[in-house]
């Protein structure tokens, strides 16, 4: 048997076994950065914190073994003055030569931030042992946080965001970042997603505002960008599946699509009733 609840601090241990499988932005395999987690998690449950700050961690117990076995995240605001949501928008830059008869479609990336961002969904993590069970556990760890945005709708944005991961290196670092973040800031990938997670200004002051063409990059970082990888393609069908879409728009450090969808046309939003 098994039950979805809300996370606690006491949880840390077992919720740091589960990260270390992943070790993502929203969750990293950093017991510290995880203690810090789940306290604001807990504040945020009990209603101690700004509806815009709360940040709800979700876990998925085996009750035979009394071990958590799955983690998901809803950050109730995802972009303010404080700490904007930054991206890549993905965009095409059209060219044609009268003289050569020569007409060309430029890949651009610009960067982008929002202010008054959207909610996000995300620490999405399952142990590989209980993947594709028959009770479905992936699908309902992720579908459970639309049931509380339906349950608390006034909490939530209008707009739903899911950053998905692209192909990384085996040494989880990322193609794009090394073609591009890391010649702009001097900083490795993983100093750069760590020290992003409280403070984003380093992006607002050193990444370049012009558009970047992407033709100037190697052929293996182009293919990377916008691409969803092998681990979170499942995710990818579930999210299509419920509403949502790809939003021309890609994380700035390594290149993975953000999809979107209106709140409230989110299938199970829409399906969701009190009883």
């Amino acid at each position: 048997m098994f039950r979805i609840r809300q996370a606690y601090r006491q949880d840390v241990d077992q919720v740091f076994a589960v990260a270390e499988h992943l070790d993502t932005v929203n969750l990293p395999a950093n017991r510290t950065i995880i203690e810090g987690i789940l306290d604001r998690a807990e504040r945020s449950f009990a209603g101690e914190l700004n509806v815009a700050d709360r940040e709800l961690v979700f876990v998925l117990e085996d009750l035979a073994t009394s071990r958590i076995i799955g983690t998901s995240m809803v950050y109730a605001q995802h972009g303010n003055k404080r700490a904007p949501h930054i991206f890549f928008r993905v965009e095409n830059d059209e060219r044609y030569s009268i003289t050569l008869d020569r007409y060309f479609v430029h890949q651009t990336l610009r960067i982008g931030y929002n202010y008054n961002g959207p909610t996000e969904i995300g620490g999405l993590i399952l142990l590989p042992e209980y993947r594709r069970h028959s009770e479905s556990l992936g699908k309902a760890l992720s579908y459970v946080r639309f049931l509380f945005i339906r349950m608390h709708r006034s909490m939530f944005r209008d707009h739903v965001l899911s950053e998905l991961l692209p192909p990384l290196e085996p040494d989880g670092t990322s193609k794009l970042w090394e073609a591009l973040g890391r010649r702009f800031t001097g900083l490795t990938y993983q100093e750069a997603d760590v020290l992003s997670k409280d403070n984003k200004e380093f992006i607002n002051a050193l990444f370049p505002d012009d558009p970047i063409h992407t033709e100037l990059l190697p052929d293996d970082v182009r293919a990377v960008i916008g691409q969803v990888g092998d681990e979170t393609k499942g995710v990818e069908k579930m999210l299509r599946r419920i509403g949502f879409r790809y939003a021309e728009r890609v994380d700035p450090f390594d290149g993975g699509p953000h999809f979107t969808a209106p709140t409230d046309e989110v299938t199970l939003v829409q399906r969701t009733r009190k009883v």
